[in-house]
C-alpha cells in the first residue's frame, strides 16, 4: 500500500533531481514531481496547494513558468471549471534532445582539443615521455556517439508512442 508518507518522500527526491536536472526552482520542481506521481488524471491548483503547503501565489506563479517553459499542460472536464495539470508528454523528448545538444557540444569541444593535442605531438617540442595521449578524449568521442545512437532509439519509441494518442 502506498502512502501519503512514501508519496510525499517520493516528491522530494524527485524534486530535488529536478531542481538541478531542469534548472527549477525548489518549489517548481516539487509541483513539477507532484504532477508526474499523480499521472494521466492530472491534479488541481487546489491539489497542490493543500498538498504542498504552499501559498496560492507561489503554486499559481511556479504554475505558470512551468506550463510557460512547456513542461506541464493542463485540460479540462466537461461541466468542471477546474484545470487539470499533466506533464506535457513532449517533455522527455525535449529533455532528450537538451541531453544530446550538450553531448555534442562536449564531443566538438574533445574534437578540437584532440586535434590540438595532435598538433603538438606532430610539431617535435616535445619529447615521446611529454608527449599527449589521446586515449582519453577517443574514448569519450566514441561514449558520445554511442550514447547519443542509444538515446536517439529512445526517442524515436516515445515520439512514436505520444503520436498515437
Amino acid at each position: 500500500m502506498i502512502t501519503c508518507q512514501h508519496r510525499g518522500a517520493l516528491i522530494e527526491k524527485l524534486g530535488i533531481l529536478l531542481e538541478t536536472k531542469d534548472q527549477l526552482a525548489p518549489v517548481a520542481a516539487r509541483i513539477k514531481a507532484y504532477i508526474i506521481l499523480k499521472g494521466k488524471s492530472g491534479t488541481t491548483f487546489e491539489d497542490l496547494v493543500s498538498d504542498l503547503c504552499a501559498s496560492k501565489s507561489t503554486i499559481s506563479t511556479h504554475l505558470n513558468h512551468l506550463h510557460d517553459l512547456k513542461k506541464i499542460v493542463y485540460f479540462t472536464k466537461l461541466g468542471d471549471r477546474k484545470k487539470y495539470f499533466i506533464i506535457n508528454k513532449d517533455s522527455v523528448c525535449q529533455n532528450i534532445d537538451a541531453m544530446i545538444a550538450s553531448w555534442d557540444n562536449e564531443k566538438e569541444l574533445h574534437l578540437e582539443i584532440k586535434k590540438y593535442k595532435e598538433k603538438v605531438n606532430a610539431s617535435g617540442v616535445l619529447d615521446d615521455d611529454s608527449k599527449f595521449d589521446l586515449e582519453l578524449h577517443d574514448n569519450f568521442i566514441e561514449f558520445c556517439e554511442e550514447v547519443t545512437k542509444a538515446v536517439l532509439k529512445l526517442r524515436t519509441k516515445i515520439a512514436e508512442k505520444n503520436n498515437k494518442f
